[in-house]
């Protein structure tokens, strides 16, 4: 049983790999979705699972508002009240598909990139739980991207 494991397991990581080059060949013949890809693999935490991600599940990234692509992702918060009752926040709906490598590059920029770790430090330090300082993250990340696909121009870091 244990060499069937092993058997698929190579297979599987044969037909991944595959299927990551085909990927990365189309994007490379397509001089738009090229410029795309350098626009956001130029942001540090973007790698190439989350921009050909975006890239093939969120074609309006760079044409919606920034309110509008976190509510289409699926990282805006929902309130939750009614009457005097004010419940927590919460978000819901949205791409699953794009949400799970967004939040694996927010973990990403949460420690390294320059301009994101102080913005999720200083959430944490308001007293804000890790999984809502994610969140936050994943929103800035995807309006960030956003507005650097609307505007074609890669990711600059702010200096002081």
């Amino acid at each position: 049983m244990r060499r069937m494991d092993e058997r698929r397991a190579k297979a599987l990581k044969i037909d991944i790999d595959l299927l990551d080059q085909h990927i990365a060949e189309v994007i490379e013949a397509n001089v738009e979705l090229k410029a795309k890809n350098a626009i956001l693999r130029s942001m540090k935490s973007v790698g190439p699972v989350l921009a050909h991600t975006l890239l093939a599940l969120l074609p309006e990234l760079g044409e919606l508002t920034r309110k509008q692509i976190a509510a289409l992702v699926g990282v805006a918060p929902f309130e939750d009240q009614s009457g005097n009752r004010n419940g927590v926040r919460f978000i819901q709906g949205g791409r699953a598909a794009v949400r799970a490598p967004l939040y694996m590059a927010a973990l990403v920029a949460g420690a390294h990139n320059p301009v994101i770790k102080p913005f999720r430090e200083r959430l944490r330090q308001a007293g804000k739980k890790p999984k809502v300082a994610i969140v936050a993250v994943m929103r800035k990340l995807i309006t960030t991207l956003n507005a650097l696909i609307r505007d074609g121009v890669k990711w600059q870091p702010k200096t002081a």
